[in-house]
Order: structure tokens, then C-alpha cells, then sequence
């Protein structure tokens, strides 16, 4: 080899020697992606998209308190697929030690009575609800919220469409008859919402964020409805439960409660925005 090949051949390697050496350094370390936390609230959440819905009825149509009907466009939203449930909320009382709702099947206190493990938790107050889900890293529903997580964007009376409720589809029009009132949550899918959302008919009403106001669907803005701002006395409660007739189970039916309320047929389901979702992951 001669001398002006072999110091071209040292030049090339000496390039190729410090190219590596320049790449190496440049690529960054790989890291693991962060861990998820684990929820405390071991229930499935469905995801509703962002758009329009139907919210309320036209004028003539059900009770004053639900007119006008209105599109609301919505930011997506996770919703609890089904109601909190004793076993969820006891847990959330021995976690935190809030204290346990009233037992509505007897005398002793709720936990030591068994087999109702599945069936919603009631007799909550709108601030056990909210202060369970705070816990859960999750919120209240809207009103807005709820009622399309419930009929979907087709304008539906029920969840499963128009047709009249039975008691395949609901549990509603009943009377008491101990731990064989409420049914185990998600035990009537031919009930489900258009996104599969369980039992927002019938079984137990629910809780949600907003004050309650009758004429408030008249005034409310037209995306993603927060409720009066105004405090008023009582807070929305949506869905009815096993002893309400069929007119107040539909999707648009609005209730109301004070703040102490605790009744055997009120509980409640969590929701969450998709930001506060992006921050549990």
C-alpha cells in the first residue's frame, strides 16, 4: 500500500471512528414508559364522544322543567358503566371513614348484611356521592352529561329507544320489598344505553353535579352546560328508580333533592373529563 492510500485509509477510519462515537452520544437513553396508577374504583368506564345531542323535550311533550328541547354539543366524557354498588362503597367507607349510609334492609349496619353486595349502594346523600367520587380521582355527572350518556344523539324517550319500559329493560314500578327490590347492577341489558351504559332506568335514581333549576333549559348555554350558577337549595337528581312509574324513568325526567336527602332509591354513578382521564394515565 502506499503512503497516500495508507493515510487515506487512516483518515477514512479516524471519520467513521468519531461518526460512531457522534451518533452514540446523540441517541438519548431509552426509558420506560410511565406506570398507570391503579383506580381505587375497580369499575369499567364508557367513553362517550364528543358532539351534539338532543337534550330535553320539545314544548307540549313531558314536563315544563324539560323544555325546550335543545342540541348541546358535549367535550367527550367517561361515564361509570354501571351504579356504585355497597361493595364499592364500603369499600370507600372503610378506606377513607366516611361514614356508612343507613342500611334500608334492617336494623344492623349495612356491612354485616350479605348478598347485596351487587345491588347499588342508596340512602346517600348528594355529598356522600360527591365526596365518594372525589375519592375516586372522578366527579359527578352533568345533567347534560348524564341524559346523553342515556338516549344517545337520536333524541330517544329510553335508553334502549321508544318502546315502552318492561321489566326487561327496567326496574321501575314497584314496591318494597326488602333485598329483593334493587337488582344486581347490569343485570338488565336489554335496558342499555346506545353507548352500553347499564341501569339509567329505573333501579336507583343518581345523583348528578348540577343545582336545580325548572327553568334553567331555557337560559343554559348550548355547550358542555354546567348547571345554574346561581346556589340554590336542591341539586338534580336523574333516572328514577324502582318505585317511580314510567314517566319519571325516561331520559329526559328530572328530579330534585335537597342536599340530606337519603332515600331507599337514590344513588349515584361517576363521571370523568377526558382531561382529568389523561392525567390517571
Amino acid at each position: 500500500m502506499t503512503v497516500g492510500l495508507r493515510n487515506s485509509a487512516i483518515r477514512w477510519s479516524t471519520i467513521v471512528a468519531m461518526t460512531a462515537l457522534a451518533t452514540a452520544v446523540a441517541v438519548p437513553p431509552v426509558t420506560a414508559a410511565p406506570a398507570i396508577p391503579k383506580e381505587v374504583d375497580p369499575v369499567p368506564m364508557v367513553t362517550i364522544p364528543a358532539g351534539e345531542f338532543l337534550m330535553g323535550n320539545p314544548e307540549g311533550k313531558g314536563r315544563t322543567d324539560e323544555w325546550p328541547q335543545r342540541s348541546v354539543y358535549l367535550d367527550e366524557f367517561a361515564i361509570d358503566q354501571v351504579e356504585v354498588t355497597n361493595e364499592r362503597y364500603l369499600a370507600f367507607v372503610k378506606t377513607t371513614g366516611h361514614r356508612s349510609p343507613p342500611n334500608p334492609y334492617g336494623t344492623t349496619p349495612l356491612t354485616s348484611t350479605k348478598g347485596i353486595e351487587q345491588l347499588p349502594v342508596v340512602q346517600t346523600t348528594w355529598y356522600d356521592a360527591k365526596a365518594y367520587c372525589g375519592w375516586a380521582k372522578k366527579r359527578l355527572p352533568t345533567e347534560a352529561e348524564w341524559e346523553k350518556a342515556a338516549r344517545g344523539t337520536d333524541g330517544r324517550l329510553f335508553p334502549w329507544g321508544n318502546e315502552p319500559a318492561t321489566s326487561k329493560r327496567a326496574n321501575f314500578d314497584r314496591e318494597w320489598e326488602e333485598e329483593n327490590t334493587l337488582h344486581p347492577v347490569g343485570s338488565l341489558p336489554d335496558g342499555d344505553s346506545p353507548y352500553g351504559v347499564k341501569d339509567l332506568s329505573g333501579n336507583a335514581r343518581e345523583w348528578v353535579q348540577d343545582w336545580y333549576d325548572a327553568d334553567y333549559y331555557q337560559l343554559a348555554p348550548d355547550r358542555n352546560p354546567q348547571g345554574p350558577e346561581k346556589r340554590g337549595v336542591v341539586r338534580s337528581i336523574r333516572g328514577g328508580s324502582w318505585h317511580s312509574p314510567m314517566s319519571d324513568i325516561t331520559t329526559t325526567a328530572r328530579g330534585r333533592g335537597g342536599f340530606a336527602l337519603q332515600t331507599h332509591g337514590t344513588g349515584f354513578r361517576c363521571a370523568r373529563s377526558l382531561a382529568d382521564q389523561a392525567q390517571q394515565k
